[in-house]
């Protein structure tokens, strides 16, 4: 099978695998582990913050970072497809016990406008203070759709103003840095915490860095104790990680060229998808013209050869190239999905 349903797919290399191998490894909870401490290191310098800790998910950074900014009864400001709000079991509520107010983003993004307009400033006894803002970038449910540095800069700013703490969701981060072609610290370095995933495509078998200031990283060790999240030989699986920042990161932009290939291809062949809209890896496909349903468009994907997954919408899905597919697959893929969806009988209709 073509498998496009996410660059969480991917496998390790021939040369990962020689890099957890071989990886130095010792007690990583008592930071006596030298591979895990190279990550570190190297992913502070990569997100230009003073500090990383590596952890065994993003799922588990992204919530330690928001309990480290808000108490319980506080309130946190997010767009309202982001992946802390629908897809983290409630893990802000759980786990910081904040309140989640969506707010309707464009592109997956939110404005400062609609965050001075939402933020509770005043202490009263009835409301809720907003404490935390979090953002995506890229944005997974918009399509890895990316932040402009503008709109991102216009969004710090305003959280600076407004006192409020700010989280980056950037489990792609390194996907908006290589779109953009800017070093991933322009995009991260003003944030209070970062995360980034290193099982997505970079091509890890797992692990997340969580990134902030030398004082919020000391707490958030804590955290990652009290979370379960302390993996003592971590060394094993970090190399994958060192080895993924040294090797993986410019590679990206071959995924980004094969999903614009993709979605050109499937846009000739009759599919209903925007080209333009693809700025990374995602290619979303909306078989609502195609008068099908999404569980119906993935049966008949799936019976043709081709995974592809659904999303947040009802009639769209999406299709994620990474590091496992190349050129053959996305041509393979380009003359299989327009029979299977339908679309190839349409366009001759």
């Amino acid at each position: 099978m073509i498998d496009l349903r996410s660059d969480t797919k991917t496998e390790p290399s021939p040369e990962m695998r020689r890099a957890i191998a071989s990886a130095e490894v010792g007690d990583e909870q008592r930071r006596e582990d030298p591979t895990v401490n190279l990550l570190e290191q190297r992913g502070a310098e990569l997100l230009g913050l003073e500090e990383s800790v590596y952890l065994p998910t993003a799922t588990m950074a992204n919530e330690i970072a928001l309990k480290l900014h808000g108490e319980p009864g506080d309130e946190l400001l997010t767009e309202e497809h982001s992946h802390v709000l629908i897809a983290e079991l409630g893990g802000p509520a759980v786990f910081a016990g904040l309140l989640s107010r969506p707010l309707v983003g464009k592109h997956g993004r939110i404005s400062p406008e609609q965050i001075r307009a939402a933020a509770h400033l005043v202490e009263d006894f009835h409301t809720p203070r907003t404490r935390v803002v979090s953002i995506e970038n890229t944005h997974n449910s918009a399509g890895g759709r990316v932040w402009p540095l503008e709109e991102l800069d216009a969004v710090v700013d305003c959280c600076r103003e407004l006192g409020l703490k700010l989280h980056l969701d950037g489990a792609r981060l390194f996907n908006a840095s290589v779109a953009l072609g800017v070093p991933a610290a322009r995009i991260s370095g003003r944030a209070d915490t970062v995360t980034i995933c290193l099982s997505k495509g970079l091509g890890c078998p797992l692990g997340a860095l969580l990134a902030g200031s030398s004082e919020l990283m000391l707490k958030a060790r804590r955290l990652k104790h009290m979370f379960g999240g302390a993996m003592r030989q971590a060394g094993i699986v970090a190399a994958a990680g060192v080895y993924a920042l040294e090797h993986n990161i410019d590679r990206l932009a071959e995924d980004h060229a094969r999903a614009r290939r993709l979605a050109q291809g499937l846009a000739r062949a009759g599919v209903p998808v925007e080209p333009d809209d693809v700025e990374t890896n995602f290619v979303q496909i909306d078989v609502g013209p195609l008068g099908l349903s999404q569980a119906e468009a993935l049966e008949r994907a799936q019976q043709a050869g081709v995974g592809v997954s659904g999303t947040v919408y009802p009639t769209r899905l999406r299709a994620v190239t990474h590091l496992d597919i190349d050129d053959g697959d996305i041509e393979q893929a380009i003359e299989l999905l327009p029979g299977a969806l339908g679309a190839a009988s349409l366009a001759r209709a």
